[in-house]
This record gives structure tokens, C-alpha cells and sequence, in this order.
């Protein structure tokens, strides 16, 4: 059978159209591609021959007499039966023809426009077919990826190039394609948790400013960095938060942030710091005034002494969790070194930093004007009352966790009426056994007050409440936290006759008197606040102009009425918060703002996207 003259070795390019001639689209297809169908058929050829003599050889050395066992005589191969013939003959007939009925093939004499030598198409066609069983089941094969011989299945798998892959081969690239796609599987995983913690975090989902993408950039490749050269203290600061989140803070890192003339060091998280490196920090920063560490653990006695021996004059220490600060080096340090603190926050010291400590501020710190006093065990009613002598402070945190002993309404009373006038911000959490006097000396003391946050309190009543927002002398304040002020009882929690909590009267009398200027509002838990009471705060006729976040979750009563009615109330509203509330279900959200905790299968965060009309953008 004739096959035409072989294609030249190097075909000129040509047009898809521009092709013509007595040759098929499927032999001037493999010309153009520098193919032969003589050569391929030719290969074929050459690999059967000498798989035969391979597989003759092997019989012969298998029939040569052997020392220990005689094998099996072979056994002969049987011959086929004409039907047998018929049936293999019609099934390569029908493969042949699927062949020619491909995609490909018929894209390609469509594209070159040639029906001519049909013969010589299915000769190609058949070449092709007889090139694909080549390697069937029980053949020997070599692996394309380490030649080595094998034995051919029926679940050898392609290799790269197109030839097969040995059973080790095979496995080693199995592993590694799977662990391509469990990496892209936990790539997108992760860039879903990373938006969900962005929004938790106060980040809005969105594109960018080039700062922002600067600093995100140097966080990613900080081990690359010598130096910040001059960057301002507010990109070192959020810097710091970047790298402090993803635990990458060291002590090589830190040596980044220490610039001998910086007034300040932030780091949010120094968990993989030692003492040495604290102590550095006061050797190569000696002009430092502000310090603010946190899971500062290794802030301990030696690092302490190292400070009272420098000349170091701190304005301003935070810290968080330096736990082995002993009472005696608390009160060496106040002693020398509080006459120019002007802030002072101590968190979670545990075991130390307690009235005694509390006793000497009023003393050694006499311009002290911020104090923040978190889960301290040491601390009590005595010492809280040590508070009342610091004339000069305008912002007071406390958060008191004694183990043993509650701490009582008498000493806050106490230092509100003693202080309350000059404070600006007041932070009273975990209080629950503080009751309405509390509020009273709120009501009647503190006057310029624009930050109030009064926090999980079971004693509070709704109408405490309503008679300390009721003719009170202060301004209206800009942030409001009153969250988990609500009555717990295992017995009857639905039931409220004394009307413990912050309620309707109490949410009414605080939007009257500061809703104009309110930022911020979180009246998480408090859900005693009736449905009426939501619907009369937020009226078509009120507005409040300045609130860009709400949280009112496991308020009961909110649903989607209520939700609609806060984002027609409040136009710079950025974010609302109902975790809880299951009557918001479908609520409209108008473009720019987000609804977080939506108990539906949306998730937990909405992005509003139509306008005030209902259309969407």
C-alpha cells in the first residue's frame, strides 16, 4: 500500500489556509510538526521486533538447564478462532474510526481542506491506533522518569511526556501533585480565615491604601531587612502589630525596631523574647520615655534592676503579663523612677502588683495621669481606695479579678466622688456585685466624662440606669459600653420583676441624652431592652449623626425591622452587630455598610450593595 512520498525534513511555515494538495490533513497535519507516518510506522515496527527477540531470549535462557529447578515448560499461546479474529478485527475497526471521528482530527481537515487519499488517512489512522496498544497489560515497559524496566498494568499511569510511569515513579508523583492541590486547598482556606479575622478586627474587606500594602510587603520579606531607615513612628507601630500577630518576633527582630533617639518601643507580643533582649533594649534605646510590651513574661526581676541602674526616665509603661516582677521591685521602681510616670498599666501580674503598690502611687507618682489595673489578684477594696488620693487622674481602667473576695461598691464610690470630676475616661469590668450607688456618684461627681464602660454587672437596675443618663450634667458622650449589664438567674431567666439589667428606660434615657454625638454603642446581652423600645429610639423622625458601630447582639428583640429603622437612623453607620438575634433574617444593607452575625446560611458577614431606594449598585 502506497503512503506517498515521505514529507521534507524542515517543511516551510505556511497559513492555516494555504495548504493544497494530494495530501490528507492528517499527513501534511504531522508534516507541518516535522512528524513522518513512515518513520512512526517504522519505530512501531522496530519496538515489536525487538520486544519479540527480547521475549525469545528470555525463553531460551529459560529452557538452559539449571542447578536447582527445572521451570515450568511455557505454555503454548493459543490460536485464535475465526470468530474470535472477526470480533478483534471489528473492534480495531471501531477505534480506527473513533480516531478519525476526534475533535482534532476533524478540526485539522476542516482547517487544511483536503479529502484527498482517504487510503492514505486510514493507514495513519491505523498507525496511531496500533502505536496506542504498544504498551498493554503484562508487556515490559521502561519508566519514562527512571528508565527502568517494568512490567505494564492496567493502572500504570502517563507520565509528563507522555510515556509510563513505574509503580515508584508513579507514587512519588501522586505525593507530589497531592500536596500541590492540599496547598492550594489550604491557601484558600487560609485567605478565608484571614478576611474573617480582618473583620473582627475592625478591617473592612476592600482594596488598599499604598501604605498599608508597603508595610504588608516588608512584614512578608523582613528577614531581607538591615534596617527601617527613616519610616515614622505610626508605620514602626503597626509594623510591629503585623509581625507580633504572626509570631515572628524574635530576638533579630527586635533588633529592627531599636533605633538608638527613638522615644518609644512597641512590642505586641514577646513571648520569644528573653531577658537579655528587654535588657538591650535599654542599652541601645536610652532616650526611651514610652514602653509598651506585651505576653511579656520574661520582663522579670533581672530586667528590672538593669532599668533602676540606667538613667532611663520612663513617661509611660504597659505591661502584660511580667508575672515574675516581684512586690519589692514594684515598690523600688515606683520609689525611684514614678516621679516622671504620667501613665502606668499593669495587666495580669497575677500574684503581684497589689495594694501595697496601689498605696505608693499617690505618693511617688503625684502627676500620674493615666492608670490601668487589669486582672490582678492582690488587689482588693483597700486597695482600690488608695485611688481616691490621685488628684491628677483623667483616665481609670480597673478590672479586678480577686479570687476569694469581691470587690464592693463602697471604694468605688469612694474614688468617683473623690476624682470623678477631672476624669475623662472610666472602665469598670467584672463588677458584678456593684450596684446602683456606683451609678449615682457617676450621675452627681463625674462631669466631663467622654468614654464610660461599665461591664458585666448582674446588680444594676434599668431604672439606675434611666436616673443616671436622666438631667445629667456631663456631655454627651462619644464611646458607650454597658454589655453583659443584664439579670442572670438559672431558676427563671426570662423573668425579670425587679428589672435587673440595663432595659427600655435605661436605653431610652442614653440615647436621649448622648445619642447625638455617640461613636460607639455595645449593649451586647443587655436583653431586657423591648422591641417597642428599639422601635422608638429608632424612629423615622431621630437620627444620630456621629454612630459608626453598634453591637446588639443577643438582644433578643432586634429583628429585621429594628436593623432596617439603625440604617436609616444613622448615615456614617459603619458596622452592626446582631450575633444571636434570630428576627434579623433578611434585612436590606445599604451600600457601605456591613451586617456582622447574620444567623443564616450567608455567614456571618454582609456588605451592603444597594442604595437608600432598594436599588441595587
Amino acid at each position: 500500500m502506497s503512503n506517498g512520498p515521505p514529507p521534507p525534513p524542515n517543511p516551510p511555515q505556511r497559513g492555516a489556509r494555504a495548504i493544497r494538495g494530494p495530501q490528507s490533513a492528517l499527513t501534511d497535519f504531522l508534516a507541518s510538526h516535522n512528524i513522518s507516518a513512515n518513520q512512526i510506522r517504522q519505530d512501531a515496527n522496530a519496538r515489536r521486533a525487538a520486544a519479540l527477540a527480547s521475549q525469545q531470549n528470555g525463553e531460551d535462557e529459560s529452557n538452559a538447564p539449571s542447578p536447582v529447578a527445572d521451570p515450568e515448560p511455557a505454555k503454548p499461546r493459543r490460536k485464535e478462532t475465526k470468530a474470535q479474529e472477526a470480533k478483534r478485527k471489528k473492534e480495531e475497526e471501531k477505534a480506527i474510526a473513533k480516531i478519525k471521528a476526534s475533535k482534532q482530527f476533524q478540526k485539522r481537515r476542516r482547517q487544511y481542506g483536503s479529502d484527498d487519499d482517504v487510503t492514505d488517512e486510514d493507514e495513519a489512522a491505523r498507525t496511531l491506533f496500533q502505536e496506542s496498544m504498544a504498551s498493554l497489560p503484562g508487556q515490559m515497559e521502561n519508566c519514562e522518569i527512571c528508565e527502568k524496566r517494568f512490567s505494564v498494568t492496567a493502572y500504570s499511569r502517563a507520565g509528563p511526556d507522555g510515556g509510563l510511569l513505574c509503580p515508584k515513579c508513579s507514587k512519588e508523583l501522586d505525593k507530589e501533585e497531592g500536596a500541590a492541590k492540599k496547598k492550594r486547598k489550604t491557601q484558600q482556606g487560609r485567605a478565608r480565615r484571614q478576611l474573617q479575622s480582618n473583620l473582627l478586627d475592625g478591617i473592612y474587606p476592600g482594596a488598599k491604601d499604598l501604605t498599608t500594602l508597603c508595610i504588608e510587603t516588608l512584614a512578608k520579606n523582613v528577614d531581607m531587612a538591615d534596617s527601617f531607615g527613616d519610616l515614622p513612628a505610626p508605620l514602626i507601630d503597626k509594623l510591629s502589630g503585623i509581625l507580633c500577630k504572626r509570631r515572628l518576633m524574635d530576638s533579630t527582630i527586635l533588633d529592627l525596631f531599636l533605633r538608638p533617639g527613638a522615644d518609644s518601643v512597641t512590642v505586641y507580643d514577646g513571648s520569644k523574647l528573653s531577658s537579655d533582649d528587654y535588657i538591650r533594649i535599654f542599652q541601645i534605646v536610652p532616650t526611651i520615655k514610652h514602653l509598651r510590651l506585651r505576653n511579656a513574661v520574661q520582663f522579670k526581676n533581672k530586667v528590672m534592676d538593669h532599668l533602676l541602674g540606667t538613667t532611663v526616665e520612663l513617661e509611660s509603661l504597659s505591661l502584660l503579663g511580667a508575672n515574675l516582677i516581684d512586690d519589692e521591685r514594684w515598690d523600688q521602681f515606683l520609689t525611684e523612677k514614678g516621679s516622671h510616670l504620667r501613665e502606668l498599666k499593669v495587666y495580669w501580674t497575677d500574684g503581684h502588683f497589689g495594694n501595697e503598690q496601689l498605696e505608693l502611687l499617690p505618693k511617688t507618682c503625684p502627676d500620674l495621669r493615666r492608670l490601668k489595673v487589669v486582672h490582678n489578684q492582690k488587689v482588693t477594696d483597700e486597695g482600690i481606695a488608695h485611688i481616691a488620693d490621685l488628684a491628677n487622674l483623667k483616665y481609670l481602667t480597673l478590672e479586678i479579678t480577686t479570687p476569694r473576695v469581691n470587690t464592693t461598691p463602697k471604694p468605688y464610690v469612694q474614688v468617683i466622688n473623690s476624682i470623678g470630676a477631672g476624669l475623662r475616661t472610666l472602665s469598670l469590668t467584672d463588677i458584678p456585685y456593684v450596684d446602683d450607688s456606683v451609678l449615682g456618684a457617676i450621675h452627681d461627681s463625674c462631669k466631663d466624662l467622654s468614654k464610660l464602660r461599665l461591664v458585666d454587672n448582674e446588680t444594676f437596675t434599668d431604672e439606675g440606669f434611666a436616673n443616671l443618663f436622666t438631667e445629667w450634667r456631663n456631655p454627651p458622650l462619644t464611646f458607650l459600653d454597658l454589655h453583659k449589664c443584664r439579670h442572670i438567674d438559672a431558676a427563671e431567666p426570662r423573668e425579670n420583676p425587679d428589672s435587673i439589667g440595663l432595659g427600655s428606660l435605661g436605653f431610652q434615657a442614653l440615647m436621649a441624652h448622648s445619642g447625638e454625638s455617640l461613636k460607639h454603642l455595645n449593649v451586647h446581652s443587655c436583653r431586657h431592652i423591648s422591641l417597642e423600645a428599639f422601635e422608638s429610639v429608632f424612629a423615622a423622625d431621630k437620627t444620630y449623626p456621629e454612630l459608626l458601630t453598634i453591637d446588639l447582639s443577643f438582644c433578643q428583640q432586634v429583628n429585621d425591622f429594628v436593623a432596617g429603622s439603625i440604617f436609616r437612623s444613622c448615615p456614617k453607620l459603619k458596622t452592626l452587630k446582631v450575633f444571636g438575634n434570630f428576627g434579623v433574617r433578611d434585612v436590606r444593607v445599604p451600600k457601605g455598610k456591613i451586617l456582622i452575625g447574620v444567623p443564616n446560611a450567608l455567614g456571618m458577614q454582609i456588605e451592603g450593595t444597594e442604595d437608600g431606594e432598594g436599588r441595587t449598585i
